[in-house]
């Protein structure tokens, strides 16, 4: 599957293209397929995100996994301290993702 992240363009953070808006979540990411350089183009035409780059992932029975280590890195959230992620409570996250 192909899915399109990004920053947004206020706060910074990571964000999803969920299919409809933009999502902190990596679960909530919809496949674009071949559409994702048309919704890019539009996105960061509107200013709300940018940089947003389409990626390769896999679904599977954690959720969505991107294909590369940095976009793994990135749905995970800060790198600082698991308890800063965006899943500070689950302690699998980061073996799921990473």
């Amino acid at each position: 599957m192909n899915i399109l992240t990004g920053n947004d363009l206020k706060s910074g953070a990571v964000v999803w293209w969920d299919g409809g808006a933009w999502s902190h979540d990596v679960n909530a990411a919809a496949d674009v397929g071949s559409d994702g350089d048309a919704i890019n183009a539009r996105e960061e035409a509107a200013q709300r995100v940018v940089s947003a780059y389409i990626i390769a992932a896999d679904a599977g029975p954690h959720g969505i996994r991107p294909a590369h280590i940095k976009d793994r890195i990135r749905a995970l959230g800060p790198t600082v301290r698991l308890d800063l992620t965006l899943q500070p409570g689950d302690a699998d996250a980061a073996t799921r993702v990473i």
